[in-house]
């Protein structure tokens, strides 16, 4: 079996944890991760963008001048696309930009993120992290013994920890995730890895 080194709060390891080959030494899959992350990607485009149609916009009705005898070129309504303030052709439209993806496919490509991660002693379990009340600086030097790199770090913790998902928000290039809603973006993003020791069991069973 696969084993997670577990380290306390001052990055010191403690103990060694066995852990599911099936998530956290699961083979490569570069394109299978490919697929996912763009599919994710494409789901946090909003599809908001809209220019307006010679439909849409304001004005027209009649000709703005007489066919002949001005020397200008022809034209029938101030809507029309060459003139100032007319519409937009072909222009961008809201649209849904999401691409369907099995769940499977989601699971398989985090397994595979993690146990690169792993593989490459990037990720690691924590033990004793416990956050009593909501101050920045404690955190910041916790994550500065952890990770003197200071490159991004991801924590993942069992259940929602308002407190520290607060302590950590002005804390640049360090994001808190929870074992459900963690996904491959995440772990790609974070050059670390660290997983509250109470949450590697409940990651095992959502991804087993």
């Amino acid at each position: 079996m696969a084993v997670i080194p577990i380290i306390d709060t001052q990055g010191n390891v403690v103990s060694q944890k066995e852990v599911k080959d099936e998530v956290f030494n699961a083979p490569e899959r570069e394109h299978l991760v490919y697929e996912v992350i763009r599919a994710l990607r494409a789901s946090q485009h909003s599809g908001l963008h809209k220019t307006k149609t010679r439909g849409e916009v304001s004005g027209g009705g009649r000709k703005p001048y007489r066919q002949k005898g001005t020397g200008n070129a022809r034209h029938g309504s101030i809507r029309e696309p060459q003139m100032r303030g007319g519409g937009t052709v072909f222009g961008p439209q809201p649209r849904d930009y999401d691409i369907p993806i099995p769940v499977k496919k989601k699971r398989l490509a985090l397994c595979s993120t993690l146990s690169d991660r792993l593989r490459n002693q990037r990720l690691f379990g924590i033990a004793g992290l416990k956050v009593e009340q909501i101050k920045t600086k404690p955190i910041a030097q916790m994550i500065e013994k952890l990770n003197p790199e200071e490159k991004k770090t991801l924590i993942i913790t069992k259940d929602v920890d308002k407190n520290l998902v607060l302590s950590t928000r002005n804390i640049p290039n360090v994001e808190v995730r929870t074992s459900a809603d963690v996904n491959a973006y995440d772990v790609l993003w974070a050059y670390k890895i660290f997983i509250q020791e109470e949450a590697i069991p409940s990651l095992e069973e959502r991804l087993s």
